[in-house]
């Protein structure tokens, strides 16, 4: 029934705008295009944006639900045992976090439009939780939305274990919060219902249901003045800065309730059983915190549901069970067509693998919103054009001229929910690829939030740390984000897909409306219907181009003054934001760069990326209809292709590298060979037929260079800094990297030329090595990882990495090219 109410909600729009077209036509009226698919682009858009308003957009949390809308309500789950008295300050889960005693966790399946089941496995607290998420559409606030969360008490655990569980619902802004209270005074033996409002949500619903599991006794006289098990829930009242906070909140209310038994004589020799030392007071009421706080001994299971009064139907468990139901059906289904994974990578483990690698990136989008910490102080040293320019930039850092920007908000999906919960520019890139293949609408929906933080000159911070509580995961010398410092623009790589798709599903670009569908889904609007992708570059070319050009200003390199022989005076590159030590700007950090730091430095790695930008507004403009803009950026593209041969390429060690200045104000490479070296390969920019080719592929296949069983190395074993100092980029294996790799070893393999063959080998035996790599790891943890050693393959760094490591999906699904040859396809 719900499914067949989402088709025709979004439906209805479009069966009324044919209809409107095929009157027209009969009557003989003028349809003016841009004025009526006008029309058809906002009723999509106006859905689209009901469909994702809420999701567990706090990714920074085991479980939190929130909507898409600033200074809102959010529910989020705290929970912990409370077998003895000091098991409350160790014990609590809230914020992901790692090594906090978890066998793994994360969704099985998500999807961002519907929901999904997610599982928690906390071995030090002897359970496993499930949370599962269903989103029902109806009404005009975003539909409604239910959670069933069960608990499971381990083999090993004692069968009598309590576990305390807190809901911490929120309300910023205005609006009212409040709960029903019921006929006992100390708590509520059935459901807890809280009512409230809010403009962006109107009228709402929120009940937490007795649900089933054992709510613990006990005959302690402290049940007379408090109770004995019952649900109960306390309304606060606490300024919306401050709400965030969950954990020291309801920590605070704890201890009132401890120091409350120690003034009433409740003390060791007639201490109670320490469940209910730590059952709160039953304070039901008006408040815009409310905390719903059950105890359970054993096993148990209980559902949250969220309705929406415009909805004009309350959710029941009933509604819940056959939603969740469905979803798991229409996720697998769905997953196997999207990702048909090809051999070896056909068996039930892999699939499994790759539902929840995918599941967990989709299910790490989030919702921020906050102010902004930037130094817009512009100082003179950030121009970074003297010798020594490091050193004048760190003392005009020192300065601390950095001031709160916004609010903004940004919906993006994070790296890592337990150590990266907020925005990278360059990871968001990658982790849209995948996305792309699943709901292009939804990734756009992404790209077009990053693009709304553009500022005049051009400029998107690297790192979205907005609001105190996304700072509250990042030391302080970090916070601080800078004008001049770019990143690299990934998010070109999934606009460049999305045209594809266009081209794709409408012939030749641009080809105006071919045809119009009445039953165009959500998550493929733009493509199925072109005038609206293409509406979408129209709006969003103006700020790709802006950035672009803010590219070339403030990141440009020094050619003339060095008399550096080039196809062009104008195409060289370098990052700005570089220290003796690292160049955090380039995504790279510590890989090694020309010592010392100098401002005639060029940077390969950049010059290929203001390719990859070049090539893909080229390719908006062409589809936009824009001639004279395509020829202008074509020239462009020409001249970096030119000069990252002329100013870059190097003979001797045959490889790509960056360049400097020497003692004797020559122009000179410096080659260490690795990541790097690969970029112009890596971006697309060496062609099939290039005389280069063979010799980056022997460098990527070198066993002593950079080729290992897991993967390829980021930088040479030959390397003097291999493995050493932080060793972050001097060794490790990084998925995104080898990605990119392995499509481009693809592109070679599947076309004619003379090192089709080679490519075809390193091709079939790095993407096995890759998604081995990544899955032994993730049987043996229970994790995806930042980086893979090379040496062993087990993963290290940050834990529960399901950022560009979930690539790992797209990876499977390529095509098996062992044993073929001259197979031709497009990824």
């Amino acid at each position: 029934m719900w499914q067949q109410y989402r088709q025709l909600t979004y439906s209805s729009a479009l069966i009324w705008f044919t209809a409107f077209l095929w009157l027209s036509s009969l009557l003989g009226l003028s349809v003016e295009a841009t004025a009526d698919e006008s029309v058809l682009i906002g009723e999509v858009g106006r859905q689209n944006n009901q469909s994702l308003l809420w999701g567990p957009y706090k990714p920074n949390l085991y479980f939190g639900v929130r909507p898409r809308i600033p200074k809102s309500l959010a529910v989020s789950l705290m929970w912990g045992r409370v077998d003895t008295y000091q098991d409350i300050q160790n014990s609590i889960r809230y914020t992901c976090e790692q090594n906090a005693g978890m066998k793994g966790y994360g969704w099985d399946e998500f999807d961002t439009r519907r929901g999904g089941v997610q599982s928690i496995h906390d071995i030090e607290n002897g359970i496993d939780i499930t949370t599962s998420l269903v989103k029902i559409p109806g009404g005009a606030h975003g539909g409604s939305w239910a959670a069933r969360i069960k608990g499971e008490l381990k083999e090993d655990a004692p069968q009598d274990r309590k576990t305390t569980l807190f809901f911490y619902v929120s309300q910023e802004g205005d609006g009212n919060l409040e709960s029903i209270p019921s006929d006992d005074d100390f708590g509520y033996q059935e459901d807890i219902t809280l009512k409230g409002s809010s403009e962006g949500l109107g009228n709402y619903k929120l009940v937490f249901t007795r649900g089933t599991g054992i709510q613990p006794k006990s005959d302690h006289p402290l049940s007379s003045e408090r109770g004995e098990g019952q649900t109960v829930v306390q309304a606060l009242t606490f300024p919306d800065e401050v709400q965030w906070q969950a954990k020291p909140i309801v920590f605070k209310q704890l201890k009132e309730g401890v120091d409350w038994l120690v003034a009433n004589k409740f003390d060791n020799e007639n201490a109670p059983p320490p469940w209910q030392v730590y059952q709160l007071a039953n304070k039901p009421g008006s408040g815009n915190v409310q905390i719903v706080q059950k105890i359970f001994e054993g096993s148990f299971e209980f559902d949250v549901l969220f309705s929406s009064e415009s909805a004009g139907k309350e959710l029941t468990p009933t509604d819940l069970t056959r939603e969740i139901k469905e979803a798991t059906e229409s996720f697998g289904e769905r997953f196997s067509s999207v990702f048909s994974l090809k051999a070896p990578f056909t068996a039930e483990k892999y699939k499994k693998f790759g539902r929840s690698m995918f599941s967990n990136l989709i299910g790490g989008i989030g919702y921020f919103y906050g102010q902004s910490v930037v130094d817009r102080s512009y100082a003179p040293e950030y121009d970074e054009e003297n010798e020594g320019f490091w050193e004048e930039a760190a003392e005009a850092r020192a300065r601390n001229r950095q001031q709160l920007e916004g609010p903004y908000e940004l919906f993006t999906s994070i790296p890592s929910r337990p150590f990266f919960p907020r925005g990278f520019l360059w990871d968001e890139g990658f982790h849209l690829l995948p996305i792309v293949d699943w709901d292009i609408d939804l990734a756009m929906e992404v790209v077009k939030s990053w693009f709304n933080l553009i500022d005049e000159d051009g400029w998107i911070a690297r790192e979205q740390i907005l609001g105190d509580e996304a700072r509250s995961k990042v030391p302080d010398e970090f916070q601080t984000q800078y004008p001049h410092y770019a990143n690299p623009p990934t998010l070109f790589f999934v606009l460049n897909s999305f045209v594809e798709k266009l081209q794709k599903s409408n012939g030749t670009l641009p080809a105006g409306r071919e045809h119009f569908s009445q039953y165009l889904p959500l998550s493929s609007a733009s493509i199925d219907n072109p005038e609206i992708g293409l509406e979408y570059l129209r709006r969003l070319y103006p700020l790709l181009r802006r950035q672009f050009d803010w590219f070339r200003k403030t990141q440009a390199g020094d050619v003339k003054s060095y008399d550096r022989k080039a196809y062009s005076s104008k195409e060289a590159y370098r990052w700005r934001g570089r220290t003796e030590s690292h160049c955090l700007t380039s995504g790279l950090d510590d890989y090694p760069r020309p010592q010392p730091p100098h401002p005639g430095e060029l940077h390969v790695d950049l010059m290929s990326w203001m390719g990859v930008m070049a090539k893909l507004l080229s390719n908006v403009a062409s589809a936009l209809g824009m001639p004279e803009e395509v020829a202008e950026l074509d020239k462009v593209r020409d001249a970096i292709e030119h000069n990252l041969d002329d100013l870059h390429w190097s003979e001797k060690e045959g490889c790509y590298c960056d360049a400097t200045i020497d003692d004797f104000e020559e122009n000179e490479l410096v080659c260490h060979k690795g990541y790097i070296s690969l970029f112009p390969f890596l971006t697309g920019l060496v062609k099939p037929d290039s005389p280069k080719l063979g010799r980056i592929l022997d460098l990527i296949g070198d066993e002593e260079e950079l080729w290992s069983p897991y993967g390829i190395r980021s930088l040479s074993k030959r390397s003097e800094f291999y493995g050493t100092a932080e060793n972050y980029w001097r060794s490790p294996i990084w998925i995104n990297i080898n990605y990119l790799a392995i499509v481009q070893l693809h592109t070679i393999a599947t076309q004619d030329g003379p090192h089709q063959e080679k490519a075809r080998g390193l091709y079939t035996r790095l993407r096995k090595n890759i998604v081995d790599t990544v899955y032994n790891s993730w049987e043996e943890t229970g994790f995806a990882w930042e980086q893979y050693n090379p040496e062993t393959g087990q993963g290290q760094r940050t834990q529960h990495f399901t950022g560009w490591t979930s690539l790992v999906v797209k990876i499977m699904a390529m095509n098996d090219l062992e044993g073929k040859q001259h197979v031709r396809d497009e990824l």
